[in-house]
């Protein structure tokens, strides 16, 4: 693995399971969400909490939303016609399986919006962006059909379908990122029918298309599956971070099983390959980061049970974990193509 230097910061760590984190940069702040709940499973309890940081340091506690007496989880953060907007899923159950996204949206990151309804019926939107700042795409995932589709908008609220990425092999969670060339690159969690000890053919999908994103090629790689994706970009080199399995033995340690150990891990996408780099301290039930650039740093957020105790995941599901941020330098990357980062 390419050694990276990098430092890990403890954000959040009350004996509560904090889970599901994003970032993002916005008006001179970091801004970082997560879901706060009893467990990783299903809880009215459960509650979405966005965090303000002036240094990426020390942090205080901007917004906490819930969802009406359901569970609320899986936050994303995004910045659209200049208000700073948090997609959540809801969720009914206590294995979880949502089925709707909810929006909350703030102006000035002290004054929210109430929650409300997105995206089209059975549509679980993903982190929003954008190439102009003028229409966003969002990547969805539909646990009814499965499937893995593009979206669109140009004010956050009202989104229209762009194109189906993938249908097939259980897609899952999603995660987009552009180009310089303006194509747009998706990572998809592939499922492929496993269970509790998951399967040997889940792995994650990788594919690219040219404006106007209806044309997808796809190619499947097996290093991992890649849950809770989350894809960046330093210059033109496109890097993934997400969960990581290190053990693969079968049939009971399948991609995704539950009795295996698990990493926060971040990759470098090569070709139709993910190539890993490294581990965050991390262990039992991990993952589920947001990046954000900051100044000269790439910063990394995620969640972890203690990394001293490497249980199995499904014993670190009811166990309390602490969200964690991971700096890194910029200029450690490796340089892209043309000696630019």
């Amino acid at each position: 693995m390419t050694p990276l230097g990098f430092e890990t910061r403890v954000v959040v760590d009350d004996g509560q399971h904090n889970a599901f984190t994003d970032l993002i940069a916005w008006r001179g702040s970091v801004w970082l969400a997560y879901t706060a709940s009893p467990t990783h499973f299903g809880s009215p309890q459960s509650r979405v909490v966005v965090l303000r940081s002036s240094d990426g340091r020390a942090w205080t506690e901007a917004a906490r939303l819930d969802g009406a007496g359901e569970d609320l989880r899986d936050p994303k953060l995004a910045v659209i016609r200049d208000q700073l907007v948090v997609l959540a899923l809801l969720n009914r159950s206590a294995n979880p399986r949502p089925y709707a996204t909810v929006r909350a949206e703030s102006p000035d990151g002290q004054r929210w919006s109430a929650i409300s309804r997105v995206g089209p019926d059975g549509w679980l939107l993903g982190k929003p962006k954008t190439a102009d700042n003028e229409t966003w795409y969002a990547p969805a995932h539909n646990l009814e059909i499965p499937a893995s589709a593009l979206l669109r908008s140009t004010d956050g609220r009202s989104w229209e379908t762009v194109s189906l990425i993938h249908d097939r092999n259980g897609a899952d969670e999603t995660a987009i990122e552009f180009l310089p060339d303006g194509r747009l690159q998706a990572a998809i969690r592939i499922e492929s029918g496993g269970g509790y000890f998951g399967s040997a053919m889940a792995g994650t999908l990788l594919a690219r298309a040219r404006p106007p994103f209806v044309e997808w090629q796809r190619s499947l790689c097996q290093v991992t599956r890649l849950d809770g994706p989350a894809l960046f970009s330093v210059g033109a080199t496109i890097y993934a971070a997400g969960r990581f399995q290190p053990i693969l033995r079968w049939p009971f340690q399948g991609h995704g099983s539950m009795i295996s150990r698990k990493r926060c891990s971040l990759f470098r996408l090569d070709g139709e390959t993910l190539t890993r780099l490294l581990d965050l301290p991390s262990a039992g039930d991990t993952a589920y980061p947001g990046v954000a650039r900051w100044g000269t740093q790439i910063l990394v957020s995620y969640y972890t049970n203690d990394p001293g105790r490497d249980r199995a995941w499904i014993l670190g599901m009811r166990a309390p974990t602490s969200v964690r941020v991971a700096a890194f330098d910029i200029s450690t990357f490796p340089p892209t193509p043309g000696g630019r980062r």
